[in-house]
């Protein structure tokens, strides 16, 4: 609630792109599904139907939705890859009579406006070619495929959200700690509220080209966040001066965050469809790519207090944090001395068991982290920085 009225206060519309489903998630009464947080927003569902091989089925279809929960307000739906106007005719009868739902658009089936996909999901925009015009191509397909003034006109049915109680952090040291972030197109997974907070924290941004850069910048700290190591491994491999640059500023006590496919990069070798590429070397352990996910979903995890910037203290109860993780990739050959900063209680981690290797000042781990209220990390990172600055 609280992320949400934050960003919306320059705002007319918030738009929540639900993923997994309207009411799928973990808990088995919803609680954390995407039905449960427009409960909580009071904010109308647009349901968005691919109906391929669908005509007169998407009535039953819809009052299965809008009748499961009577309190999720479902008040529109958007046909999706609809193959002829014939069709669309007979799906805009089925759903005005047996149902009250407002038919809010109807998007043709097009295979110009497929995303292409591989093992993760989709491929990011950063290694999609001439993105801005397909953007613009999606825009018009759009305006003229959905009603936009009755998506406006049902947005205003919700209430203004709570406004904002929490209190921004303040740097209040002289100097910015400045925190390298590498992004470019081997690593792009990042919250942009996280990297919100790290600055609110007093943290500048340096972005680094992990494929083109040669040295790092002058950093205080870095984060290599999740992305695809492995479908750039000789690119990364062939630059070899910045494999070397990160490994001795590890070596020498730089704070670094990894997670996932930075986790993967601060590994020795990355082993992919039979190919060996050599990354940075700190991590002592080789990544194998799978066939197969290696870990997905929602995760929990407990500290285990050996973290490099751990929560807990003393006989405190140890801090748990939800988290998720989404590799085929897996870690072997790690000793086994090897400190971890969590304990997975449910998920998989990098050995079903633990996660978080902590070495140095260095902690990388599979899962990825989101700043919130139970789970201030970002801001916990920069406060870690700034402590071994000062040491």
């Amino acid at each position: 609630m609280d992320l949400f009225a934050r960003k919306l206060a320059d705002s007319e519309i918030g738009l929540i792109e639900g993923n997994k489903g309207l009411y799928d998630g973990v808990a088995l009464d919803g609680q954390d599904s995407n039905a449960a947080l427009a409960v909580k927003l009071q904010a109308p569902v647009i349901l968005v139907i691919d109906v391929m091989g669908i005509t007169r089925g998407i009535a039953p279809l819809l009052v299965g939705y809008s009748t499961f929960d009577p309190n999720v307000n479902i008040a529109g739906v958007i046909f999706n890859k609809v193959g002829s106007p014939r069709q669309e005719d007979k799906l805009r009868t089925s759903v005005e009579r047996y149902t009250d739902i407002s038919i809010v658009g109807s998007v043709p089936r097009d295979n110009n406006l497929l995303a292409p996909e591989r093992h993760l999901g989709l491929v990011p925009p950063s290694e999609s070619d001439h993105v801005s015009e397909r953007i613009t191509e999606l825009a018009k397909m759009m305006e003229a495929s959905l009603d936009i003034d009755q998506l406006s006109e049902m947005a205003q049915l919700a209430p203004p959200p709570p406004t904002s109680k929490s209190v921004p952090v303040v740097e209040t040291m002289p100097h910015k700690l400045r925190i390298g972030i590498a992004r470019d197109s081997a690593f792009g997974f990042y919250y942009q509220d996280d990297l919100e907070t790290l600055e609110n924290a007093g943290a500048e941004l340096v972005f680094v080209n992990t494929l083109e850069e040669q040295k790092l910048p002058a950093i205080d700290g870095l984060f290599l966040g999740g992305g695809f190591p492995e479908t750039h491994m000789k690119a990364l491999q062939n630059n070899k001066s910045l494999r070397a640059d990160i490994k001795v500023a590890a070596q020498g006590g730089l704070p670094v965050y990894a997670e996932c496919g930075g986790l993967m990069y601060l590994s020795k070798q990355i082993i992919w469809r039979d190919e060996i590429a050599e990354m940075v070397g700190f991590i002592p352990g080789t990544v194998t790519m799978h066939d197969a996910p290696q870990g997905r979903g929602l995760v929990l995890l407990q500290e285990t207090g050996q973290g490099a910037w751990p929560e807990q203290s003393g006989d405190e109860q140890p801090a748990t944090i939800k988290a998720h993780e989404f590799h085929y990739a897996s870690l072997e050959g790690l000793p086994d001395d090897t400190v971890f900063a969590h304990k997975v209680l449910r998920g998989h981690g990098i050995d079903g068991a633990h996660d978080g290797i902590v070495l140095d000042n260095v902690q990388a781990g599979f899962c990825h982290h989101r700043t919130t209220a139970q789970n201030d990390w970002a801001v916990r990172f920069v406060d870690f920085v700034r402590r071994c600055k000062r040491d």
